[in-house]
């Protein structure tokens, strides 16, 4: 690691800050990207720890984050990448057009994750001739997008030439940013605090004085540079650090003319430092501006250059606190005289609200039309923001309601459930119709809903369905769904869907037999009853049900054993999520892929599918989705990888109120221990899966109960399942269901009939693990009938099957079976994706289609060369060199 030259003898105390600066900038001068975020306190020096940085040699962009600019949709992002927009015409026209949208150069809808892959493109793309390095200074500050976006940069830089270096202050309000590596800048220690102090003071000190200032500053370097200069120091108990620091700047503040002091203030009320703004406001008030700049000057607070730059953040903040309300309203109403209303409509809105001292409808209205223009940029949090003081504003009380409540929802929709919460509260409850009514329930069971501790949303959105029942029956039946849905989530929908079909037969029936419908015969009579109506509600008159209502669908489809239609569900929720950009479409749709795979017994797609969702959810700083694993694992059979994801799966589970995913972890463990022969373990798992009848997961797990029940010896336990499974089954009539069934219903009789009821039914399904488990069942029978030939044939052939698609519990079942009839089991070579990770599998996969490392790397929200670099990973533990030797592999190709 080289040696830095730079001011490293001026930042005294810092050698280790600067050591990890110089790794981070060193690497990206060998192409080898990365980031850092520097986290202290107000004046603790990370602001000239990023000075340091930019003297590394690299290119420097740099942007800071702004208080007044943190609700404005990618004005951060747009800072940093200013200086580098000529490199647009090096991107991808979707990349291109995506970072058009963001800075609102064209009006669309934009889209997050393509943005922050145009992002990367573009940082890469200007690092090509010289390394980069993307500086943000005030990070805490940055909007809510601009923080995402770069986050997501930041997190895939491992192949490009690009530094990312962020400061935040500390304490601070956490975010995306909280994921990346840390480094956190403490205060100085007391022999480097006194050699700063020494350099810095102008002032002459004597030691009693200096050693209180030492105690009082704790180590912070602005501390000790600005407390002497303002005469002394506070006492400990009566305010922060930065506090105190703060006094200081406005101490600078006491001699000033009174225009020179606001002529600062609206310098300070002004986020954007934009002098076209600042001297035509100043002018407005009269003021003289070169005699009157010249004493703002003087005082070391600002400079007025191409920008007006405060020297340091707390500066800005001290001179807007410490002036006069009126005078903080005077210089919003200048700054939104001069504000551009077409070119800049939001900041010229959001000065006239700070401007008004009282209710205003018109300026109200005018953050309204904002807080549109916002949510149509992907600015939620800026909408939010603007609605709230829209509401503060309102003297009309039904706009107020109606404010209020299009507030709450901004609020939710941006992650600040907190704030949601207490909006709602300022509602008056009489002043409500029904339908606002309605709307306020709602709100409350989202809030509940996403507060996982807090089990009541769906009886909030019950309730809002039976408001809605009189005056709008459809969207109540509507409602009704949802409550299902979310029950489904937080906890199983048993009890809640007695109220829904309670509820939906007191309300007006739908105008022809719709989910409801069908839910409600298959509550009252069964699955042969049920299942018609199902079918014809999953084809729907208005288009296929998962267009509407994808998870619910794909629960359905479950129900009827018709793996047909799950693949329908799927294909849809794929192919709309990539269309549309949704990303709780996209990954909805790979997760139902994952356990469509698995149930398939391609475990390399499923293993595709679990690297692509977790590289959205990546994208999106969200946790990865635990229950496409559980597929995985129970098909896999690897008794370790399972049970520990069984626990952390359970862990969620039981924090965040998932029922469902407690079912499908009782499935897994079910499917897991019956294919380790753990019949005492499985019996457990699926007693547990089926207990409480739940849709989907429950009816899988029936064929689990009867198998361990048997091997246990419960004939009562396995009667009953598979008197369950049998009604099911029937009522779907698909091949799948009926020759599942079968193989059941010969462990629970066995009869002979039934197993070769279940090979044949099977041998056309694409259910693989379950045709293989039908060989697998009858050989075993046959071996304990004495039959030794003829269970071979059945012993090899899902042996086969279930050792070429990596089902190794099973597997192993198949071969301890085919020695005991005397007969060693063919080994298998290991696996391809035994030896590659998920993304290397992902990549590899995509690769072998023909997509292009562009084409991947927008696929998984990477970078062209850090697919490059998969693939050379790839290539190496495969023994390959070329792509088409990838296409043509057996385990990949295919």
């Amino acid at each position: 690691m080289r040696t830095s030259t730079r001011s490293a003898g001026s930042l005294v105390g810092r050698q280790d800050e600067l050591r990890r600066i110089d790794e981070l900038t060193g690497a990206a001068q060998a192409g080898q990207g990365g980031a850092l975020v520097l986290r202290g306190e107000a004046g603790i020096g990370k602001s000239a720890l990023l000075h340091h940085a930019k003297g590394s040699g690299l290119r420097v962009v740099s942007a800071a984050g702004s208080e007044f600019e943190s609700e404005l949709p990618f004005a951060g992002l747009h800072q940093l990448c200013a200086p580098v927009l000529g490199h647009l015409a090096d991107l991808p026209a979707s990349h291109r057009e995506a970072l058009e949208v963001a800075f609102g150069l064209v009006l669309a809808t934009p889209d997050l994750f393509r943005i922050g892959l145009a992002t990367l493109e573009l940082l890469a793309s200007a690092a090509r001739d010289r390394p980069l390095l993307c500086v943000v200074d005030d990070a805490h500050w940055l909007d809510a997008a601009s923080s995402r976006a770069l986050a997501f940069v930041a997190r895939r830089l491992g192949a490009e030439p690009v530094a990312m270096l962020f400061a935040v202050r500390l304490p601070g309000p956490g975010g995306e940013l909280d994921e990346l590596p840390g480094l956190v800048v403490d205060g100085l220690s007391d022999a480097d605090a006194r050699a700063f102090l020494a350099a810095e003071s102008l002032v002459m000190l004597d030691e009693q004085v200096r050693d209180r200032l030492l105690a009082e500053a704790r180590g912070n370097p602005l501390a000790l540079r600005e407390l002497p200069r303002a005469g002394g120091f506070a006492p400990p108990e009566t305010s922060s650090v930065p506090t105190r620091i703060e006094h200081s700047f406005r101490a600078r503040l006491a001699d000033l003319p009174a225009a020179a002091r606001l002529l600062l203030t609206v310098a300070s009320a002004d986020p954007t430092g934009d002098p076209a703004l600042l001297w035509p406001a100043a002018q407005r008030l009269g003021i003289d501006v070169q005699s009157t700049s010249a004493a703002a000057i003087a005082t070391g607070l600002v400079e007025f250059s191409n920008r007006i730059r405060f020297c340091h953040p707390l500066a800005r903040s001290a001179v807007y606190l410490a002036a006069a309300a009126d005078q903080r309203r005077t210089a919003h109403r200048v700054l939104a005289e001069v504000t551009d209303p077409v070119l800049d409509p939001d900041r010229r809105a959001w000065h006239r609200a700070q401007a008004s001292a009282g209710p205003d409808d018109d300026v109200a209205a005018e953050l309204e039309r904002s807080a549109s223009r916002a949510r149509s940029r992907g600015g939620v949090a800026a909408a939010a923001a603007f609605l709230e003081r829209a509401v503060a504003l309102s003297l009309d009380g039904a706009a107020r309601i109606e404010r209020t409540l299009a507030a709450a929802q901004a609020d939710l929709d941006a992650g600040a459930t907190d704030r949601a919460a207490d909006l709602i509260t300022t509602v008056d409850n009489a002043a409500l119709d029904e339908l606002q009514h309605a709307h306020l329930d709602r709100l409350r069971g989202q809030i509940a809903f996403v507060r996982h501790h807090d089990r009541d949303g769906p009886a909030f959105v019950l309730r809002a369905a039976r408001r809605l029942a009189g005056p709008d029956p459809e969207r109540s039946r509507a409602y009704l769904l949802d409550a299902l849905e979310m029950a489904l989530v937080v906890g199983r929908a048993t009890g809640v869907l007695e109220m829904v079909l309670e509820a939906a037969r007191s309300a007006e029936p739908a105008r022809s037999p719709d989910v409801l419908d069908a839910l409600d015969l298959l509550a009252t009579a069964g699955h042969r009853a049920a299942a018609p109506v199902l079918r014809t509600v999953l084809d729907g008159d208005d288009g296929p049900l998962w267009t509407r209502r994808p998870a619910l669908a794909s629960m359905l489809a479950m129900e009827l054993w018709d793996p047909d239609v799950h693949a329908a569900v799927i294909e849809w929720l794929v192919k709309t999520g990539r269309d549309s950009g949704s990303p709780l479409v996209l990954r909805l749709g790979l997760a139902l892929t994952t356990s469509h795979a698995a149930l398939s017994g391609d475990l390399g797609q499923a293993m595709a599918a679990i690297a692509e969702e977790e590289a959205i959810a990546d994208a999106a700083g969200l946790p990865p989705l635990l229950y496409p694993r559980l597929y995985l694992a129970a098909m896999r059979g690897r008794r370790k990888e399972g049970v520990e994801l069984f626990r952390t799966a359970t862990a969620a589970a039981t924090a965040h109120g998932g029922g469902q995913l407690i079912v499908n972890v009782h499935w897994a463990a079910a499917v897991l221990h019956n294919g380790l022969a753990d019949y005492p373990a499985a019996l457990a798992a699926a007693r547990q899966a089926t207990a409480h009848e739940d849709l989907g997961p429950a009816g899988l797990s029936l064929p689990e109960l009867v198998e361990a029940a048997v091997r246990c010896g419960e004939p009562g336990t396995a009667a009953a399942a598979l008197e369950a499974l049998t009604e099911r089954t029937e009522a779907s009539g698909t091949a799948s269901g009926l020759g599942i069934a079968a193989y059941a219903r010969g462990l629970a009789t066995g009869v002979e009939e039934h197993y070769r009821e279940a090979v044949e039914r099977l041998q056309d399904t694409p259910l693989l693990p379950y045709r293989a488990r039908a060989h697998l069942l009858y050989g075993e029978w046959l071996r304990r009938e004495g039959r030794r030939r003829d269970c071979r044939r059945h012993l090899r052939t899902a042996h086969d099957l279930l050792s070429e698609a990596g089902l190794e519990a099973f597997a192993r079942r198949a071969a301890d079976e085919l020695r005991a009839s005397g007969e060693k089991a063919r080994s298998r070579s290991g696996r391809t994706y035994d030896q590659l990770t998920m993304q290397e599998i992902s990549i590899a996969r995509l690769v072998a289609t023909g997509a292009t490392s562009a084409e991947v790397a927008a696929r998984l929200f990477l970078s062209p060369r850090t697919v490059d670099a998969h693939l050379r990973n790839i290539f190496r533990k495969l023994g390959l060199t070329s792509r088409r030797q990838l296409r043509d592999h057996p385990d990949i190709g295919s």
